[in-house]
């Protein structure tokens, strides 16, 4: 039994260390994520404005369909990362030159089996059961076969892509990030000149992004990383080990595809494009600010799994606490005055709002700041290595969010019964991976729940008064939405710093901002 009372020899300077590398990965995520938001917040108004609101609504939900194959390959991710980042955390160099290999070799066959698998029964899906305009049928089809080959060129970039979170360069992976970014941006330049079908174009063009993109991973992981030269290894035991802990991942993954794709689909088939086109749309709101919940974890999550593989149970506590809470507090500082100012923001934004956008991007808030509060402990339990019981519940338990919205929209419920349905499962699903991962990691149940649950809950209400009353008692303008956003930020930092903190975490923040202070003025 791991003690985890006690912490190891000089494990305060390597803490400090560690956090001062996740401070630094955070801010070089930080301004690839602002970057990003601009562009692809940019990029979704000339799509949807040069598309229209039913081809945008086919690309999202043939787009959809490809994504369902991802249960293949999402298990097999996370298997591939926690692999080369426990390595990394016990130093077996000869180990991890095994691992990148053998995951190549995976990777490979997976690819080549989705390609045949997905053209085949993505195809029928398509053609027989989808809900798509006959005039439009052509151009589907198109953007199935493009889909599918990116999502087979990201399936081989698994590995490398692995490779850098693991070392954690999140510079590069920032700035490679970026350079996709700018080239989506160009894409966007060649729908407004170009003569040809737009919807068929815009899915070969991003076929050629997805490619580019994939060769410089490859040169750069094999110019940085010694492990990342391949060579043929057949390690059957290696194999085995790792296709068994993908095995259950994959399983874990079908809650969640099934749950946002599948949701998609079966969106697409009760309710039409149209609706595909609102859901994307929202999307786009949501994911251009859950990246600011996501890069603080992406820079955290090796340092949870290297401190597993170290015996720093402590450090590893600390780790998870603050990376639920925080992560919550940053989407939550956006959340509220979005939410509050969706309607005007999104007459600002586009030229077309599709019906029941605004709609969905408050229920999507909702929904993914209570799946953001349990991240962490997902990425305590893969650190493990031990996730049979925890996949066979949780997953067993998320899968009623597509059972039971396809039963209500059978029923004739409206769209938005999906989302309660959601919210209601997800935020139990909190407290049952609690009750499995607590006993794996040894951490103390009840001090998570008044870390991560209680404190966010009095903050996220506490600031809601503010800007609800500043919208309440004005009538919707962009001076409007301004002193909404303005008296949200202050509202929500307030209350974050007051009762969202610990008192260490306050000092630690403080101490920080005066550094900066200082370091500005010795420059002055």
């Amino acid at each position: 039994m791991q003690d985890n009372t006690k912490q190891p020899e000089s494990n305060v300077t390597t803490a400090v260390s560690n956090n001062k590398r996740i401070a630094k990965n955070t801010i070089a995520l930080y301004f690839r994520m602002i970057l990003l938001m601009i562009i692809s917040l940019y990029t979704s108004r000339i799509v949807l404005g040069t598309l229209g609101v039913v081809d945008y609504g086919i690309y999202n939900a043939v787009g959809g369909l490809v994504a369902m194959f991802s249960i293949l390959s999402g298990s097999l991710s996370m298997s591939i990362s926690r692999y080369i980042t426990f390595e990394l955390g016990k130093g077996d160099k000869e180990k991890l030159k095994k691992i990148f290999c053998t995951s190549v070799n995976v990777q490979w066959g997976l690819a080549f089996a989705v390609l045949i698998i997905a053209e085949i029964a993505g195809w029928w899906f398509l053609n027989n059961k989808m809900n798509i305009p006959a005039e439009r049928m052509t151009a589907a089809n198109w953007v199935l076969h493009c889909s599918i080959m990116v999502f087979v060129v990201n399936l081989i970039s698994i590995p490398y892509n692995a490779a850098i979170i693991a070392h954690e360069k999140m510079q590069a992976f920032a700035y490679i990030s970026i350079l996709e970014a700018i080239l989506k941006l160009l894409i966007v330049y060649a729908l407004l000149v170009s003569p040809f079908d737009k919807l068929i174009l815009y899915s070969f063009l991003m076929l050629g992004v997805a490619f580019l993109i994939r060769l410089i991973y490859g040169v750069y992981c094999k110019r940085q990383f010694e492990e990342c030269t391949y060579h043929f290894i057949n390690d059957k035991s290696l194999l085995k080990e790792m296709t068994s802990f993908a095995g259950w991942g994959f399983f874990g993954n079908l809650a969640q595809i099934l749950n946002t794709q599948g949701l998609n689909i079966l969106i697409n088939v009760f309710f039409g494009v149209t609706l595909n086109a609102a859901r994307g749309i929202a999307n786009q709101v949501e994911m251009a600010v859950q990246q600011f919940a996501n890069n603080f974890t992406v820079a955290l999550n090796p340092q949870i799994t290297k401190s597993y593989a170290s015996g720093d149970y402590r450090y590893m506590h600390s780790l998870v606490f603050r990376g639920a809470k925080l992560s919550y507090f940053l989407m939550l500082i956006f959340a509220i005055p979005i939410c509050l100012e969706a309607e005007t923001i999104l007459h600002i934004w586009l030229t077309v709002v599709p019906d029941y956008s605004v709609l969905f991007i408050r229920w999507n808030f909702v929904n993914a700041m209570c799946v953001v509060l349990g991240n962490t402990l997902v990425t305590a339990v893969f650190a493990t290595g031990d996730i049979k019981r925890y996949q066979i519940i949780v997953t067993s338990w998320g899968l009623l969010v597509f059972v039971l919205s396809y039963v209500a929209f059978k029923l004739g419920y409206s769209v938005e019964s999906s989302y309660i349905i959601y919210f209601v499962v997800y935020f139990t699903l909190l407290f049952i991976k609690l009750q499995i991962v607590k006993k794996q990691i040894k951490m103390s149940g009840w001090l998570f729940v008044k870390e991560v649950v209680l404190r966010p809950l009095l903050v996220t209400a506490l600031s809601l008064v503010l800007p609800f009353l500043v919208c309440y008692y004005q009538s919707p303008s962009f001076l409007r939405l301004i002193e909404t956003c303005v008296v949200g930020f202050i509202s929500t930092s307030f209350f974050v710093c007051v009762f969202g903190l610990t008192t260490v975490e306050r000092t630690s923040v403080l101490e920080m901002i005066m550094k900066k202070i200082n370091a500005v003025r010795g420059k002055n």
